[in-house]
């Protein structure tokens, strides 16, 4: 029975998340560009929440002003486009790979490479470096190793 009730009661908080009753739109429409357009913006202040999970003031605005951009006939791109010139980049959950963006998304693989390309490039210097080459011991070292082993 209390295994039911858990996985009802986390099952129905994803759908329930932050939102509050006072923030639904009367339209289900509207009401579900509003939370399409949520999951995509990040919270200012939480640690890499949407809007929509968040119980945050900010975030609480946020989807306010979401749904008042809606009802007055903009799109999900101007909706968007209006939060991001306001806010940052930072704001959407991902980023475009546009800009100096584009940067950081290629430095993991570009950093991949590079490594890699040292790696080869020690390994190859160490395969073809002179080897040591054995050496009799001289009469001295030889009594000097000697007198050790008797010690």
């Amino acid at each position: 029975m209390i295994r039911v009730l858990v996985m009802v009661l986390t099952l129905l908080s994803d759908a329930a998340l932050a939102v509050e009753p006072d923030e639904v739109l009367s339209d289900p429409r509207l009401e579900e560009r509003a939370r399409d357009i949520s999951k995509g913006l990040r919270c200012p202040v939480c640690q890499n929440e949407s809007i929509d999970e968040s119980n945050a003031n900010i975030a609480k605005d946020l989807r306010l002003l979401v749904r008042d951009r809606l009802t007055q006939g903009d799109s999900d791109e101007e909706v968007v486009g209006f939060i991001v010139e306001r806010y940052g980049e930072y704001v959407l959950l991902q980023p475009t790979v546009t800009g100096a963006n584009w940067l950081l998304y290629a430095a993991g693989p570009l950093m991949l490479l590079f490594a890699a390309g040292m790696g080869v490039v020690y390994l190859r210097g160490r395969s073809t470096a002179a080897a040591p080459q054995d050496q009799a011991l001289t009469e001295a070292e030889t009594a000097r190793l000697q007198e050790i082993m008797r010690d």
